[in-house]
């Protein structure tokens, strides 16, 4: 795939520090971006705000207690969703662990994490449980480790197949920054306890397309090959069918049509995102989320550019808020700037630290790597005797 992006001004290449604070930024401010017109159609979302949404915005509804189907969450106003709340708990998880994750740090930390720690709630403007405000397909998670005591490896199937193990995956991607084969595998495996099929398979390629991005000298297209290199079934083909036609676009307002025409063949859920279809989120082998295509395809129509990036996604509709919080983490990682307005905002409107979270992540990534370090030696040392016969 050609990449016809303009390189970023500054040649000096962004830090892992920096790339983590970048993807873990803005995937929050998509987050909060996407939140307020999530479940909407694009002709829909221009009617209401008068033209595509450039910004941060209010509630769709004004009596957004009581209408429905979205009360009782303030979603608005720079509000971030349940997408930043399990990135940020996935975070905790390798702060605690740290060292690579798999399903059994979902079911002995993750699980934990949402039923028991209360934290703020930007859309319920209180103090909850995480698992208040988590979708029922994230509340499986606490019926089948915690209740069930399911095998980890094997608790995600029988969930509903959507994008909700994949939107809180950049994390795992970030500790395995440069090395997208080890975010895939790993992210499989965490995965496992929460999703299954195409859903398991699109956190295994979000993941690595975030490791991708964080490589000196990446470029959008260079994160679309590796995320074809990897991706299998219909993640694959639907990625391919996506990004032929992200290419003919350097605008996304005139692509978001095509993008959608291009990405129905493979979505279950069908044309009326409020209204699934019978066959709507059922395990295939032919079939993709739509949020994990459509991100990647918006990441090589606006050049890595945050601001196309990440509007693109919302304008989009449908799951917006997900797919600009996937657009929002690779922007991000690929170190090009997120808007420090919007960050400020983003921080101050939901009471979050964009911060702390970025910079506990990047201490444990440099953990992980030394231990990697001496395991990949130890595992030199003990071929080169092997091989020698000694």
């Amino acid at each position: 795939m050609t990449d016809t992006a303009a390189p970023p001004t500054t040649t000096a290449c962004p830090s892992l520090a920096d790339r983590t604070a970048g993807a873990l930024a803005g995937a929050a401010v998509g987050d909060a971006l996407g939140g307020p017109v999530e479940g909407w159609s694009p002709e829909q979302i221009r009617e209401r705000h008068g033209g595509p949404v450039r910004s941060l915005v209010g509630p769709w509804h004004e009596d957004w207690r009581t209408a429905r189907p979205l009360a009782p969450y303030h979603k608005g106003d720079g509000h971030v969703t349940d997408d930043t709340l399990m990135t940020h708990a996935l975070i905790r998880v390798y702060e605690k662990v740290r060292d690579h994750l798999d399903a059994y740090a979902v079911a002995d930390h993750l699980v934990p994490d949402l039923m028991t720690e209360v934290r703020w709630i930007p859309e319920l403007e209180a103090e909850a449980l995480p698992l208040q405000r988590v979708f029922l397909a994230e509340k499986w998670l606490v019926t089948r480790l915690h209740y069930g005591h399911v095998d980890p490896r094997e608790a995600g199937v029988g969930n509903i197949v959507n994008c909700g193990a994949a939107m809180y995956m950049a994390p795992v991607g970030l500790v395995n920054a440069g090395n997208p084969r080890g975010a895939y595998a790993e992210a499989l495996d965490v995965a496992g306890a929460h999703q299954s099929s195409y859903g398991r398979e699109a956190a295994g390629v979000l993941a690595a397309a975030v490791a991708a991005a964080c490589a000196p000298g990446a470029t959008p297209a260079s994160v679309v090959d590796t995320a074809l290199a990897l991706a299998k079934d219909g993640t694959r083909t639907a990625i391919e069918a996506v990004c032929e036609v992200a290419v003919t676009y350097e605008e996304f307002e005139p692509a978001l049509p095509q993008l959608r025409g291009a990405v129905s063949p493979f979505d279950t859920v069908g044309p009326e995102y409020r209204r699934p279809s019978l066959g709507a989120r059922r395990p295939s082998r032919l079939h993709s989320i739509e949020e994990l295509p459509i991100a990647l395809g918006l990441l090589l129509i606006g050049g890595g550019d945050y601001r196309e990036t990440v509007l693109g996604a919302v304008n989009y509709g449908r799951d917006c808020d997900s797919i600009a919080t996937m657009c929002g983490a690779l922007v991000g990682a690929l170190g090009r700037p997120v808007p420090a307005e919007w960050t400020a905002a983003v921080s101050e409107a939901s009471r979050l630290d964009l911060r702390g979270p970025a910079a506990a992540l990047t201490a444990v990534t440099h953990e992980i790597h030394r231990r990697d370090l001496a395991r990949r030696r130890a595992h030199e040392a003990a071929f080169a005797t092997l091989a020698e016969g000694r």
